[in-house]
């Protein structure tokens, strides 16, 4: 079956999922003839796709060519747009380093950060009217300096990162004009040029017997088959790290907290402990997905759900549909923090499933708690402005009151 949706329709972004609900009920896998690929709408079509080896992720090179290329050189050496061989070595030589307890370490320090960025967040409160943005004072900065700790990268350079980030991911949303291009260029440019220049320094500090406890070290002296990362793979895979560790947490923590806050009944049960924080955390990621469509390209015939993809031929997975998919979730549309089992597909499935979804957990279970410990009940203070995209879905800003709590 057919269907023309439009895909950046403002009315679609602002609320994709009564038309993701139509999507399903019209199938499974639907051709969408305005971007010629292939939509799967359900929990079990994008299970497929993502599972099934014959569908991979195929880097295309965005044109014009020349002028794309500090973008589409992030892109083209870090191992989310690879395939094995390439795919496996990358991985390889990442989750090596992941390996090596960096995520556990990081426990204390993400703990007492937490505690010191809601002091600062008190503050706030006290110093005004009792009316805090927890999203930009809080969500954003927090996963930023989290991930650069964890690589070894100035903390206080995490406003850059941020900007730089948001101009690269904007490029991943539909209907990109040249506007987005130039900028994505020169976020591109920027962001290597200073990754470049850290893994110098490391690397200085690496032969003059000063390497240090953090994985840009362990990146750089990590080996596969005595191969290493190369220069360009090494500075796509810390943009890579920078850009994934920080951009998905600060929309799962955005779009699970206002969902929490609006539903205050579930709210309360989490503060109640009657919901342990890590189960409420699943349903913050399912409900309102931070990434709503990744793809996958067909390498030789494939069948997904009935419907056969041929050579070449792209599908789009549809992951906050999937999310909702009644076939999988009772009362899918429901907010239920203790939802249980929750297979939800927030971090992806399959060869590509999400690297850092242990760091993630972690550091949005201890952020979360250390939030609704410090200040109880919170309450959004009215509409939360949402970003005008869909792929990356997320708020603007989360403002809430704590004029009581703090």
């Amino acid at each position: 079956m057919d269907t023309d949706v439009d895909l950046a329709d403002p009315a679609f972004v602002a609320d994709p999922y009564p038309t993701l609900a139509e999507l399903r009920d019209q199938g499974p896998m639907l051709w969408h003839a305005p971007t010629g690929r292939w939509l799967a709408t359900t929990h079990a079509a994008v299970s497929a796709t993502l599972r099934n080896r014959r569908l991979g992720r195929i880097w295309t090179d965005w044109d014009p060519v020349e002028e794309m290329e500090p973008f589409n050189a992030l892109h083209r050496n870090q191992m989310m747009e690879n395939e094995p061989p390439e795919h496996t070595r990358l991985r390889r030589l990442v989750a090596a380093a992941f390996g090596r307890g960096h995520v556990e370490r990081m426990r204390p320090r993400v703990e007492a950060l937490t505690a010191r960025m809601l002091d600062d967040v008190a503050d706030l409160a006290s110093a005004g009217d009792g009316t805090v943005d927890v999203l930009g004072a809080y969500a954003e900065p927090l996963p930023v300096y989290v991930i650069c700790d964890m690589l070894g990268v100035p903390g206080d350079d995490h406003a850059r990162l941020r900007g730089w980030s948001q101009g690269i991911v904007h490029m991943y949303e539909e209907g990109v004009d040249d506007a987005t291009k130039r900028q994505a260029i020169e976020a591109s440019t920027e962001f290597s040029a200073y990754v470049a220049d850290l893994v110098e320094v490391r690397k200085r500090a690496i032969t003059d017997g000063r390497g240090g406890d953090d994985l840009l070290t362990d990146l750089i002296a990590e080996r596969d088959s005595g191969t290493r990362l190369s220069d360009d793979e090494l500075v796509a895979t810390v943009v890579l790290l920078l850009n994934a560790g920080h951009e998905a947490s600060v929309n799962v923590f955005g779009n699970g907290l206002h969902a929490l806050l609006s539903h205050p009944w579930q709210r309360d049960r989490v503060l109640a402990g009657e919901v342990p924080v890590a189960t409420a955390l699943e349903e913050l990621i399912r409900y309102d997905a931070p990434l709503q469509l990744f793809e996958r390209t067909a390498t030789t015939e494939v069948e997904i759900e009935g419907t056969t993809v041929r050579p070449g031929e792209t599908v789009a997975c549809l992951m906050g549909s999937a999310n909702r998919d009644p076939a999988v979730f009772d009362d899918a549309a429901a907010f239920d923090v203790a939802r249980d089992p929750n297979p939800h597909v927030g971090f992806g499935m399959g060869l590509h499933f999400c690297l850092g979804a242990p760091l993630a957990r972690m550091e949005l279970e201890i952020s979360l708690r250390g939030l609704l410990e410090r200040f109880g009940p919170v309450e959004l203070t009215g509409v939360a402005p949402r970003r005008p995209t869909w792929v990356l879905r997320g708020f603007e800003s989360v403002e809430v009151d704590l004029k009581e709590a703090a």
